[in-house]
């Protein structure tokens, strides 16, 4: 067993996982992610919802941040405070919670479960996940081992950042059809494929619902499929990454 906690932009959720098995022992607990997203605030909405779920004191924890995350410190900040940037974030958790824990980057996270639990379970190779949403989160995965921090959504497409143009968010804002989104997405897989030479594509984020609408209309030498754990992916993988799986 061990704790994830998903730390987003609008909430924060964390459960008791069984990691051999990559589902949840707990009901879902979740806040909304305060106002303003300040570090102390956050800090005490993982602690609330830890102390809810009422485990042992041996028990791992894994949490997840919107952000890219060196040897513990958070280097950016996403629909946060911009005062995460070079905090020592890890140590801020570990402090409140009065144990190590697993800090992790929320893609990653998500990446590493859909890996080992999800659409690419049985894949081997280079998996690259990404979550079509807000933006566009990604991460890379090479035969099992997670390889982080790989920021996908801000890789320069025709003098743009790729999310920008090919976000769930950019679908919605401009009102795109979905071939007209295809096509923007056709344009952003085929840049990774022709980068990575990946083996399998899993697409995530809550578009992911609709995945017939878009999927097909892709033509890609590398299959890609949608993600499997959806919500509880970032949890399942942020306690899997804790128990060291």
């Amino acid at each position: 067993m061990a704790v994830g906690v998903d730390i987003g932009g609008t909430g924060v959720k964390a459960a008791l996982v069984d990691v051999a098995e990559g589902t949840l022992l707990s009901d879902r607990v979740k806040v909304p992610t305060p106002v303003g997203g300040e570090p102390d605030d956050i800090r005490d909405a993982v602690v609330e919802l830890v102390g809810r779920l009422e485990v042992e004191a041996d028990t791992p924890i894994g949490v997840t941040f919107p952000a890219i995350v060196r040897h513990g410190r958070t280097m950016s900040a996403a629909n946060v405070s911009k005062a995460w940037i070079g905090l020592e974030a890890e140590r801020l958790f570990e402090q409140a919670l009065g144990r190590d824990i697993h800090f992790v980057n929320d893609a990653d996270a998500a990446g590493f479960a859909e890996d080992h639990y999800g659409a690419a379970k049985d894949a081997s190779g280079l998996v690259i996940m990404t979550t079509l949403g807000t933006g566009i989160g990604g991460a890379l995965i090479y035969n099992g081992v997670l390889i982080p921090n790989a920021e996908l959504g801000h890789l320069e497409l025709d003098g743009h950042d790729a999310e920008t143009r090919a976000s769930n968010r950019a679908r919605e804002t401009e009102g795109l059809s979905w071939e007209a989104w295809a096509a923007r997405l056709q344009r952003y897989y085929s840049h990774l494929e022709f980068i990575f030479s990946p083996d399998l594509f899993v697409v995530g984020g809550g578009v992911s619902k609709s995945s017939e609408m878009f999927l097909p209309l892709l033509h890609l030498d590398t299959p890609i499929v949608p993600a499997m754990l959806r919500n509880n992916a970032g949890i399942i993988g942020a306690a899997a990454l804790a128990r060291g799986v």
